[in-house]
């Protein structure tokens, strides 16, 4: 009678140190967004080089995070838990005390390097930690830490940045870091270590490669007008050449980086697929919506925080209802149900004016957020259902790199796709700017427009610019809505529950 409510507590207690550690981790890719202008005048930097505070973060913890399989089979999961929440919070602080662009990209790219293992490590853990069949509720813990922390970063950093200052917005990590790294210490037990295991180095070249030049690509390229630069073309050569070479010598070499047993579990392949989809749309709104409220409708910078945020409450309503509904309900069901959500989100965001309402733009939030808590969470638990146990801290590790690339192709596409249908539309309402278009002349009528001056031609086009990119606005929640529809099909590849439950854990692996 007393070994259950101590195993219980000790769970709640790894279980409350690991969300510490992942919600850092899911804080700083976002945190430090609005913060770069006041960055950018502290540091007497261009808008170019700061952009390397970001970039350096990005590029850093996607080659790393491969790292984590090897990693924790060499010294020790826990072992590498520890000292990735001490070095992350370590950099945070010095990330904090930059002087100088240099000194702040550095640390920036420590900073990245040791917290690319924090999330999938977070993940591997909880399976552990929980048996199979509370999977569904642990994954719903651990996916709170993974989704809110971006969604609620802005908000935070906005106003860490609005009333203390940009450094704070790195300070925060570290009471959130020592109670990790506490946690960690007193209550997370060391898995085996297999010194014999070797580093496949050519095998990790050929993937580093590959992910940097593909997040530099997806990074510069709206910047330097995609393939017209050479730069671009360069990188995206690099990445194809190099992801070939990785995939030809992982399926060849003796003893390679990844195994290639990973991917013979069906509900794995397929579920890294799905990731990498919800990956597109995760980041995508948070990319479009704040510049959207900002400057063409023009909410300061803390209430679209505000209006925000409950997007971030309607993924944890979601994640705590999936939670208590595991093992009751098809998690391809709740999945179903979200991609739903998420569409029907979408859709009535491609109906926004600049007239729409605070209340709008938070009911269609909270919508979202409730279909992306009902997708993640059952994703989780079924892409791991079958997956060998020793194959779990490579397999999280590839399942949170996929969402991280995911994430970088859904913004660069909605950006570069917001771009050109500005352009296109700009042009398209220019040619109803005539002396016909009966509009027109009501409004020269009414004085809303003086033709006759320099300064009434910039006001008129200034306004065909503006609905032009609110039509480009409507077009990406669109693009994206499809995006989310397309997903649907992929739930009838995922094995179910049942059938998962009838086999033993090592038949896909073996």
């Amino acid at each position: 009678m007393t070994t259950a409510p101590a195993h219980a507590a000790h769970r709640a207690f790894v279980t409350v140190s690991v969300m510490l550690a992942t919600i850092i981790q899911a804080l700083d890719t976002t945190i430090a967004n609005v913060a770069l202008p006041h960055m950018q005048g502290t540091m007497g930097a261009t808008q170019d080089q700061i952009s390397w505070v970001l970039t350096s973060y990005i590029v850093a913890a996607a080659i790393c995070m491969p790292l984590t399989g090897f990693l924790a089979a060499r010294f020790g999961r826990k072992r590498l838990f520890i000292w990735s929440v001490v070095g992350f919070t370590v950099t945070s602080m010095l990330c904090g005390a930059a002087q100088s662009l240099v000194q702040i990209v550095i640390f920036r790219l420590l900073q990245g390097v040791f917290g690319a293992s924090l999330v999938p490590l977070s993940q591997a853990v909880l399976l552990d930690t929980y048996p199979r069949e509370r999977h569904g509720a642990a994954m719903a813990l651990w996916g709170v830490g993974v989704m809110v922390g971006p969604i609620l970063g802005p908000m935070l950093g906005g106003w860490l940045t609005e009333y203390y200052d940009w450094r704070w917005v790195f300070y925060i990590n570290l009471p959130f870091g020592l109670l990790a790294w506490f946690g960690l210490a007193a209550y997370v037990h060391e898995t085996p270590v297999d010194p014999a295991r070797r580093f496949d180095l050519l095998g990790f070249a050929f993937l580093s490669l590959a992910i940097g030049a593909l997040q530099m690509m997806l990074d510069r390229g709206e910047s330097l007008n995609w393939f017209a630069h050479r730069e671009i073309v360069i990188e995206a050569m690099l990445a194809g050449l190099a992801f070939y070479l990785f995939i030809a010598h992982m399926f060849t070499y003796q003893h390679p980086f990844i195994e290639p047993g990973l991917f013979r579990d069906r509900n794995f392949s397929v579920g890294l697929l799905f990731i990498f989809i919800v990956g597109i749309i995760l980041l995508a709104t948070l990319a479009l919506l704040p510049p959207f409220m900002q400057h063409l409708m023009g909410y300061p910078v803390i209430d679209v925080g505000l209006l925000l945020a409950p997007r971030g409450v309607g993924t944890m309503l979601a994640m705590m209802t999936v939670g208590r509904l595991s093992g009751r309900v098809d998690p391809r069901h709740e999945i179903l149900l979200g991609l739903v959500l998420t569409g029907v989100a979408l859709w009535e965001m491609t109906r926004f004016t600049l007239d729409v309402t605070g209340w709008d733009i938070v009911r269609t939030g909270i919508t979202q957020g409730i279909g992306l808590g009902f997708i993640f969470v059952p994703l989780s638990a079924i892409t791991f259902a079958t997956l060998a146990p020793r194959y779990r801290n490579e397999g999280t590790a590839l399942f949170s790199l996929m969402r991280n690339i995911g994430s970088s192709i859904g913004i660069s596409l909605v950006i570069t796709y917001l771009a050109q249908r500005t352009q296109i539309n700009h042009a398209a309402f220019a040619h109803y700017i005539g002396p016909f278009n009966p509009g027109l002349s009501h409004a020269l009528d009414a004085g809303a427009f003086d033709t006759g001056t320099t300064q009434g031609l910039l006001a008129l086009d200034g306004e065909v610019t503006r609905q032009a990119a609110t039509l480009a606005y409507l077009q990406d929640f669109r693009l994206m809505m499809w995006i989310s529809l397309s997903a649907i099909p992929l739930i009838l590849l995922l094995r179910s529950p049942r059938d998962l439950q009838s086999r033993p854990a090592e038949a896909p692996s073996e």
